[in-house]
Formats: structure tokens, sequence, C-alpha cells
């Protein structure tokens, strides 16, 4: 059994934070961590929970998470990977390719993808924040966790774009299971509205058996038996072996320059944060002071087409993906990559006034329906995730970590200045983060604006086009189609900036595409 109040020793005076969260459950959540004697990386945690459990639809316990880390006492960068895994130890062959539902969404100009039992793969998240409280929090397990069963245990306000979400898929995808359907609608079999106070029945319990037993209640103990339980009866692959053996991975950050910041991100086997390196270090110092020009826009569209256009030919299908990843860094680091060539995520950026910073990125995918009795705890489906599992539902090697684009980011600049930044968005978050720091850096813009500014994505899958915001000013000769979207498109992510700097203190910008919310503690 874990030890989940072991780092209680290093609690400290209060801290001062700044947040850019989903919405404002999480960010008090945070700042109230924070005052209690918690650093940035037990106020993320807590403001990730919480965004785990008031976000229904969007990201759960039961899904990947990544946490980025910057101590800020001069060690490198590390990321905790919480990714999911391709489930079946133990399975007989005959079950594979059960369990499985095929749905098709008006979602993002329609999505087609699988749900059911059989798409769950094992979920990485509980783990993961544990691993991170454990290196580098500073509270009691516990007390980091009372947050979210606070606000499991009173119920939350549905938030927009959980309820933008679930007005397409409520039906689709969690009709079919009667544990699902209840969280989401009312007797009548209404889905919830915006502002409706929402409660997940056994939520709280569940966490607070985590709280108490740490990660081992979630991957050993009743809840395991329970989630194993509904998943046989389902269909699915998981086992009590897969959540048993499931290990968070903690990694050296993949690190690049960036004028005077050193930038650290989400590194191989998952692809996230690989492309965003790649991307910063193709555009370079653009865009310059004054902001996205008609040349620097152009510039982006050429750097996405490769960049992406690698990840799909080449990234998404490697069999050793960490190192087709330091072959494309060392490519673009020669000048030889020529420029002429999951909806449901959330984010959480938390930076101290002590220089530390932690950026989380969570997902479930496009949820896979599932329920499971007597937990209230959802499940992802990264199985039926097409630009996940390329090679189907069930192809994978047991035991290996699916594909992400997932890449919680931290930033140190020379003078010790602090930045945590990602996004949800699935494909789109390497190129939102990309155009968000890229104004914020080079182009010195606000944060506000940085984030704000109109956003576009290259989409390679289906035939390359230039997905962009219709206040995006398509530059001449742009030899793609494109897509025009309204202004502040959820599409194009909901990426939630941190930073601390020596001269102007904490600051933060969330999302106006996802109503992103922030909060700065003095």
């Amino acid at each position: 059994m874990s030890d989940p109040s072991a780092p209680g020793a290093r609690r400290s005076a209060a801290t001062a934070v700044a947040v850019a969260a989903s919405n404002d459950l999480a960010c008090r959540a945070a700042v109230d961590i924070a005052a209690a004697g918690g650093n940035a990386v037990d106020a993320g945690l807590a403001a990730a929970v919480v965004t785990m459990v008031s976000e229904p639809g969007l990201v759960s316990l039961g899904g990947a998470a990544y946490v980025t880390i910057d101590t800020g006492d001069g060690s490198a960068a590390v990321t905790v990977d919480g990714g999911v895994e391709m489930p079946g130890r133990g399975v007989d062959a005959a079950r594979l390719g059960g369990g499985l539902r095929q749905v098709s969404t008006g979602y993002a100009g329609g999505v087609t993808m699988v749900v059911g039992h059989g798409s769950v793969a094992t979920p990485g998240a509980v783990r993961a924040l544990e691993v991170a409280h454990r290196r580098n929090g500073s509270l009691p397990w516990a007390e980091v966790l009372g947050p979210a069963i606070a606000v499991s245990r009173d119920g939350f306000p549905h938030g927009q774009a959980s309820h933008f979400y679930l007005s397409y898929v409520h039906e689709d995808i969690f009709g079919w299971h009667p544990e699902s359907w209840a969280v989401l609608h009312d007797d009548q079999g209404r889905l919830h509205g915006i502002g409706e106070t929402i409660v997940v029945p056994h939520l709280a319990d569940s966490l607070e058996t985590i709280a108490r037993d740490g990660a081992d209640a979630f991957y050993t103990g009743h809840l395991a038996a329970a989630i194993v339980a509904e998943m046989q009866a389902g269909g699915g692959l998981v086992t009590a072996r897969d959540l048993a053996d499931y290990r968070a991975v903690v990694r050296p950050a993949l690190s690049i320059r960036l004028a005077d910041w050193t930038v650290s991100t989400n590194p191989a086997p998952a692809v996230g944060g690989v492309a965003l390196a790649a991307l910063l270090a193709l555009l370079g110092d653009r865009p310059a002071a004054g902001g996205w020009q008609q040349q620097d826009r152009a510039a982006l569209v050429l750097a996405q087409q490769a960049v992406l256009g690698h990840r799909a030919r080449v990234l998404d299908v490697a069999s050793d993906r960490r190192l087709a990843a330091d072959q494309l860094m060392a490519t673009v680091s020669r000048g030889e990559l020529s420029l002429s060539t999951s909806p449901s995520t959330a984010h959480v950026s938390v930076v101290g006034a002590d220089g530390m910073a932690c950026s989380i990125t969570c997902s479930s995918g496009y949820n896979s329906g599932v329920v499971v009795p007597g937990t209230g705890i959802s499940f992802n489906n990264s199985l039926g995730e097409p630009e996940l599992t390329p090679n189907g539902p069930h192809a994978e090697p047991v035991g290996s970590r699916l594909l992400t684009a997932m890449a919680p980011t931290v930033g140190r600049r020379d003078d010790g200045a602090a930045l945590a930044v990602g996004s949800p968005g699935s494909d789109r978050i390497p190129t939102a983060i990309a155009q968000t720091l890229l104004g914020y850096v080079n182009a010195g813009v606000s944060l506000v604006s940085a984030v704000a500014t109109p956003r576009a994505h290259v989409r390679v899958q289906g035939g390359e086009q230039v997905d962009h915001e219709a206040d995006w000013p398509v530059p001449p000769g742009l030899d793609l189609p494109t897509r025009e979207m309204p202004p502040h498109s959820m599409y194009f992510g909901g990426v939630g900036i941190a930073v601390w700097t020596p001269a102007r203190g904490l600051d933060a910008a969330g999302d106006p595409r996802r109503t992103g919310a922030t909060a700065l503690s003095r």
C-alpha cells in the first residue's frame, strides 16, 4: 500500500501562484492549496483532479495524464508519463475485436469513433498524479485531493465546454450505458443545462478511498476489482494484471531554446511535445515585434505541413517512436526538414512566485460511455480513437503506450522567469501552444493577446487543408484548400498559460475558445 501522506513534512508557508485552468472551481482549488502551504505542484494536482471530476464527458480519472515540472532549483525539467496503455494481459484472443460500438457525430465537423468497454485502454492518470506528488509535492496527498472530494460531494455547475461537447454526443456515446446516462441527464432524460448542478453518485467516495489509500486503491484495491468486473462483463480488455502492472514513467523533458527561453515539453514516445518542439525550431524568431505578418502566417502553414505530415507518415507508425523523434529533431536542427514540404482534453498551468512551474494535461479521449457502477468513474475510449490507434482498436502490442498529442510544457528564461503552458484539442495541441509561445516570446505581446490571437491548423488526415479562424488572414498564394471556422472556435484548443517574471511577478491567461479560467494569489 502507498503512503499518501509522506510529502507532508515539506509543507511551507503560503505560496503565491498564477493559475490557468478549465474552470473557476479548479482555479479556486489551486489557490486554496497554495494558501495552505502547498507549492505549484500541489496546486496543479489539486486543480487537475477538480477538473477531472467537474468536466464530464471531457476528462476523468479513467484516462491519461502527463505532468511536466520545473522545480526552479536549477535541475532539469521532467515529465511524468501517465499515458494510457494497450490492455489485454492474459486475455483470450477470441475477445479481441469485442465490446466495441462505432458511432458518428457532428462534433468538430464530423467525427467517427469507437466507444464501449472494448475501447477502454489501461488508464494512467491517477498513478501519474501520485508519482508527481511523491516527487515534488509538499502537502499530504489527502489534502491535495480535498477540493475534488468536496466538489464531488456538493456537486458542480455544468460548464460550457462540457455542455457544448455533450450536446453532440450525449445520446450516441452516453445513451447506451445506464450509469453513464444517469450522470448526465435529469429524470426526464434531458441533458443537464449549462449552470445546472451535477452530482456524480459514488464519485466522492471513490476519491476519498484514493485519498486514504493512494493510487493503489485504483490499481490493485477494491476500485480495481470493480473496474475489472465491469470490463469483463462488457467485453473489454482491461484486466487485473493490466492495472497492477501499470507504471507511470518519469522521463527527462524534451527541451529546446526559443530566444532567451529554454522550453521543456512532453518527450517521446508521446508525439505532441515532439511536434511542438519541431514547430518552434522551424519557426525560429517568427513573428517579430508587431505580431503575425503575412510572411509569418505563410511560414506557419509550411512548418505545420512539414511537421504534422512527418508525424502522420513517420512518428505515428514508427515501431520505436523515441528513435524516430530523435531523428526528427536532429533533422530539424540541421535545417534538413524543408519548409516547402481528442477534443476531449483539459489542461492546468501553475507557476509559483518561487519559480516552480507545473503543467498538466489530461484526457479521456471522446469517452467510452462507460461509468463503472458503484464508483462514479468514467473511462477513456483511447482504443477507439483512429488517430491514436492507426492499426485498429486492438492491434497494438499489449503494454505499449498509445499515441498522444498532449504536450504539457514549462519554460525557464535566462533571468529566472518561469512559465507553464498547455492546451486541450487533440492534434491541434502542438499548433495552439506553438502559436501562443511564439507570440508571447518573439512578438512580445501580452499573455492575453498571445492566447487570443487568431489561429490556423494544417489538417493532414484525409488530405491536407488549412483550418483557420475567420479573423486569421489567409496569406496569398497558399497552395492548399482552406476551411474557415468562427473566431475563437473550440476546435483550435484552449490554451492556458501562467507566468512569473522578476520584473512583473505573476500573470496568467485562459483561452476564450473554452472560457478558460485564471486566478492569481498573493
